[in-house]
């Protein structure tokens, strides 16, 4: 975390929510650092509760089951900035959340290890065919045999989306003895003795176990369909432990059915129930030598600890300092303090001229602007001044009166 300092607004009054039972090393940094109104809840809300909630909260902590719609994102008029407690952004309407200039931070890497061991762990429970001799064994059925077992040395494990996880993958199963083939839609240099393929199709006719690393778009929407199935390495095995829409389900029981795929782990689904305790149904349950977990890939105590400690020290930078590395929203900056100075933040849609009103209705006012750093992307802009601490309350008022401001913060 930074250094403890005062903001402009006092700490007590900075109104903190945390959903989904964000990790405590999150609620402990703030508190820490003397920022007391400070709110955990245990589970997501759903919109209209969310929208009651949010109306005095300046940052929100949320994870994978808050979705963060236009309507939520309208009715949180204070809100600064929304730390996103997982991997992805997409519960986050980040058009909305950018044209209201909130920044939007998220961890991409700090559960990575905990979901690549699990992947490699997988990958021998299933290639070993431990679901059946376990149920067996649960059900007073002795089923000692090894017909159908295998051992990882000298299997090809096909990976599909070679980031951050699926590179630790890879690293993990070459250790094992595995050869690794890779596909992704960019470039990517290839680890160890890995190789990439050309095609999707590539992957999957020459991989014993493919595993799934790729993020929830469009163009990722049931990638693993009927079709592509139909492509896979008979007796091959399919773990997905990224996003739910990536694959048809139906169509993977079927082929689970048919002999045609000897086994599946699945971590994620296209609908998941909203809290422990209620009703989950797919297509897969109850089927020979498949593993169904409940979204818990990253869920380690490790992961938790680095999430909560990575996110919250993005929003606390932020907060206190304007830096908005790491966001998904507005432009990023990292900046040093400047001595002497007060800091203002000025968020404002990208449009020709404002940079120069900024300047010129400083001049006129006889405002010295110390330091000034200035960063766009396509719909805003993002301007931090360092300027007079004499004059700093008047300046304040001057930005807030520059055409197409969107939002405008004393920090310091």
């Amino acid at each position: 975390m930074a250094d403890k300092k005062n903001t402009s607004y006092p700490k007590e009054k900075i109104n903190i929510l945390f959903l989904e039972n964000i990790s405590d090393a999150a609620v402990k940094n703030f508190r820490d650092a003397g920022y007391t109104s400070v709110r955990k809840l245990n589970g997501a809300l759903p919109e209209e509760e969310l929208i009651k909630e949010v109306k005095d909260v300046h940052l929100l902590g949320i994870r994978s089951k808050t979705n963060i719609t236009p309507a939520v994102l309208n009715a949180a008029r204070k809100l600064q900035a929304i730390g996103c407690f997982c991997i992805g952004v997409n519960q986050v309407d980040l058009k909305t959340a950018t044209g209201h200039g909130v920044v939007v931070f998220n961890a991409p890497y700090s559960n990575t290890r905990s979901v690549a061991e699990l992947v490699i762990g997988l990958s021998v429970m299933l290639i070993r065919r431990i679901p059946d001799k376990n149920k067996a064994a649960h059900n007073g059925i002795w089923a000692k045999e090894a017909k159908g077992s295998y051992e990882l040395r000298g299997k090809t494990l096909g990976i599909i989306g070679y980031g951050n996880i699926g590179t630790q993958v890879s690293i993990l199963a070459e250790a094992l003895g595995m050869k690794v083939i890779f596909y992704d839609v960019v470039t990517k240099l290839p680890l160890g003795n890995a190789s990439a393929r050309r095609t999707l199709k590539e992957v999957v006719s020459e991989a014993d176990i493919i595993t799934l690393h790729v993020p929830e778009t469009n163009q990722t929407k049931n990638l693993i369909n009927k079709n592509l199935i139909k492509q896979f390495k008979k007796g091959s095995i399919l773990i997905n432990y990224a996003r739910g829409e990536v694959v048809d389900l139906e169509a993977l029981a079927k082929a689970i059915q048919e002999g045609n795929i000897s086994g599946a782990a699945i971590d994620v689904y296209p609908v998941e129930p909203e809290k422990n305790g209620d009703k989950f149904v797919s297509p897969l349950q109850n089927l020979s030598n498949v593993i169904l977990t409940p979204h818990i890939g990253g869920s380690t105590e490790e992961a938790q600890q680095n999430i909560g400690e990575d996110v919250s020290n993005k929003l606390f930078q932020f907060l206190e300092m304007g830096i908005t590395t790491g966001s998904h929203t507005v432009p990023e900056l990292s900046l040093p303090p400047q001595e002497g100075t007060h800091r203002i933040l000025h968020i404002h849609k990208n449009v020709p001229g404002v940079l120069s009103e900024i300047n010129t209705q400083l001049s006129k006012h006889n405002i010295n602007i110390l330091a000034q750093y200035l960063k766009t992307n396509d719909e805003i802009g993002y301007v931090v001044l360092d300027v007079d601490k004499k004059l700093s309350d008047q300046a304040l008022q001057l930005l807030k009166e520059v055409r197409n401001t969107i939002k405008t913060r004393l920090l310091y």
